[in-house]
């Protein structure tokens, strides 16, 4: 059985990764999922438990109670790792090797996999030249991205910045998971 993990940052779009989450399950590809704690806020861990039928991560320095790193297991055996959404605070912690929860540190651990990234952010934070910077940057280090698609977003702006279509992000996992 194939491996993704998804990682959810806290942007309003968290809820569409729950999306993410139920077609990949059906599909018959595990997920296991890694919230940030602002990510909770939008979206509850229950969800996506749920949803995968696998615990959700979110906190480095649970207590734990089985025999490996749980951050460095995580990383070995998925055959692809998203982040949807993602914000341009991860994305900047990303491009700046700044590991200080377990989706950052997860995704430093990755090594020889897939890793992509879907943007979503207001359009201000989005075309910002430090978050365009970190974007080239990762772009450069192999990581893959799926654009924002313009919309009308949260804040009532009209920009790009929303995060793309579910089918759109499923495309990109299910083709990085097929030439792995």
């Amino acid at each position: 059985m194939k491996e993704v993990v998804l990682g959810v940052t806290g942007s309003i779009a968290a809820y569409k990764a729950a999306e993410i989450a139920n077609i990949l399950v059906k599909d018959k590809i595990n997920v296991n999922v890694i919230m940030t704690t602002a990510a909770a806020k939008f979206i509850t861990p229950l969800t996506f438990q749920t949803l995968t039928k696998n615990k959700v991560y979110i906190d480095m320095f649970e207590e734990i109670a089985y025999n490996d790193v749980r951050h460095i297991s995580l990383a070995q055996k998925a055959d692809c790792f998203v982040i949807a959404p993602a914000t341009a605070n991860i994305i900047g912690k990303i491009a700046s090797g700044v590991a200080d929860d377990m989706l950052s540190t997860v995704v430093m651990a990755v090594k020889n996999k897939p890793v992509i990234i879907c943007p979503a952010m207001n359009t201000a934070m989005y075309e910002n030249i430090i978050t365009q910077n970190n974007i080239c940057k990762l772009k450069s280090f192999d990581y893959q991205f799926v654009d924002p698609k313009e919309s009308r977003l949260a804040c009532g702006d009209l920009g790009k910045g929303a995060l793309a279509d579910v089918n759109k992000i499923i495309f990109a996992i299910k083709k990085s998971i097929d030439e792995a």
